[in-house]
């Protein structure tokens, strides 16, 4: 039985710049369909960027994003009863993702601060190139590398 044809997602723009890619970073961020607390952290977690970084805090958003953007992923396929992780590109849209998800994942689990604050932290650190963001990023792609001889089980 063939699946069902995926239908892409139209995504809307966000409020602060009419950015579609802010408007899904916010998405992500929510929690609980509270999305005015979600856009009020993402605002905050920008003046803190502003005041720390001292540029531009959309150019810092942008490249934490580029640098957490992985190239490589693992999936699982079974074959002839054993499971090997074999290495595969990742998709242009989960790319984005999973870049987003590993910055709001290392920000939630710090503690001690406000969301915005270790939001904020965290986009900054990833746009250094540091992070838990980026090592979440180089596990995996050390992961594929490792695996990369079970890259030809892919087509079959």
């Amino acid at each position: 039985m063939r699946r069902k044809n995926f239908k892409k997602r139209e995504h809307k723009a966000d409020s602060i710049q009419g950015r579609v890619d802010i408007g899904r970073f916010i998405n992500y961020l929510m929690k609980d369909g509270k999305k005015v607390t979600a856009e009020k952290i993402f605002a905050d977690s920008l003046k803190h960027i502003e005041k720390i970084a001292k540029e531009d805090p959309f150019k810092v958003f942008d490249r934490a994003i580029e640098n957490a953007t992985p190239l490589l992923e693992v999936t699982s396929k079974r074959i002839g009863g054993a499971n090997y992780q074999i290495p595969r590109e990742v998709r242009s849209e989960r790319k984005f993702f999973l870049a987003t998800h590993w910055i709001i994942e290392a920000a939630r689990n710090k503690k001690g601060k406000s969301m915005a604050e270790k939001l904020a932290e965290e986009i900054i650190a990833a746009a250094k190139n540091e992070g838990t963001a980026i090592k979440k990023k180089q596990d995996t792609h050390r992961m594929a590398e490792a695996n990369r001889a079970f890259a030809s089980y892919l087509r079959g």
